[in-house]
């Protein structure tokens, strides 16, 4: 079967390549799918698509006139994908239910570490060979008490890390999970959480219940000196609350690996032409915030699993078959 893979890394596509080899025709573009470039996919019964590809009802339309059949998404989260068009023009869509959780936690906990340690101003410091330490004051994460705010996989995993370093536990979730309780969790209520936890990181869907679950009151119940980090989905965190209260002296750190806004920005070079949000520009002015650009699932274990759970429900699509993937079944 032909495939044809959207937004592409360049890391990415030797392995997409040799995992694809001798079981699938496959084609890939570092370009985003989105209306313009849904052309591009005719004739390819299948599409692969990355997490920061549109595929809302035009692109679809333009995907399924023509002749797409299968759109395998490389990642867990599908709130780019608009299900219900998807399955009334009768596309089958997949998606990668799970992978490393320790690549994003890890990433979390290194988002954390750098900005608690102002380590981005330390390290551009020295290159000027200014190796003084003023304003590089950090704490000790030992005694810190963390909030975990979702417990699943990753949440596991960085509540894991979080106890290895010493630190007190708290976690909001819709149900407790034993291995965190296991490791001295206490489940509170969110404002509760968000009024004790020196640090607090995000590790929740992105749902309608959970849009801007951090908005303007919640980040106000947070300690002034708290350190924030979201490596889940941006939409969780009100960007432009966020930049308020950054600029009224609050928070003593904030990471990001995701941004509410960042289609069409993050993973692409924007160094010459620049950004038009204003928002995302302001935010990264700020000394103790820290921006990547959504490069918590890439690593060799994580990036492998995607690919191998890409192949397998590509495999699956031809021979009929559906599995645990599966968002929208063939129509």
């Amino acid at each position: 079967m032909e495939i044809l893979a959207y937004g592409v890394q360049a890391d990415e596509q030797p392995l997409l390549e040799k995992a694809f080899a001798g079981r699938h025709s496959l084609r890939t573009l570092a370009v985003f799918l989105n209306r313009d470039t849904a052309p591009l996919a005719s004739g390819y019964p299948a599409v692969s698509s990355s997490v920061n590809d549109v595929l809302d009802a035009g692109t679809l339309t333009v995907l399924a006139a023509g002749g797409t059949r299968l759109i395998a998404q490389r990642s867990t989260g599908f709130n780019n994908i608009d299900l219900d068009s998807a399955a009334g023009l009768g596309l089958t869509v997949a998606r990668v239910s799970h992978y490393s959780p320790y690549a994003v936690a890890e990433h979390a906990w290194a988002l954390a570490l750098a900005v608690n340690r102002r380590l981005t101003r330390a390290a551009n410091r020295s290159r000027e060979f200014d190796f003084r330490l003023d304003g590089l004051l950090g704490r000790d994460i030992h005694g810190m008490t963390v909030g975990v705010i979702g417990t699943g996989k990753i949440g596991e995993c960085f509540a894991r890390i979080a106890a290895g370093f010493g630190t007190h536990l708290l976690g909001w979730d819709i149900a407790p999970n034993p291995a965190c309780l296991d490791l001295g969790m206490t489940y509170t209520e969110l404002p509760e959480l968000l009024t004790r936890a020196d640090l607090i990181s995000l590790h929740v869907p992105l749902l309608p219940a959970t849009h801007h679950l951090i908005d303007g009151a919640a980040l106000a119940r947070m300690k002034d000196d708290a350190i924030l980090v979201n490596s889940s989905r941006g939409g969780l965190i009100d960007s432009a609350a966020l930049v308020e209260t950054l600029r009224a002296g609050r928070l003593s750190g904030v990471g990001l690996d995701v941004y509410e806004e960042e289609t069409g920005v993050f993973f692409t070079d924007r160094s010459i032409h620049g950004i038009t949000d204003d928002t995302l520009a302001r935010l990264v002015t700020f000394p103790q915030v820290l921006v990547t650009s959504h490069q918590a699932y890439f690593t060799h274990t994580a990036v492998g699993q995607i690919i191998d759970a890409t192949v397998r429900n590509t495999d699956d699509f031809a021979a009929g078959r559906t599995n645990e993937n599966t968002l929208v079944p063939k129509g």
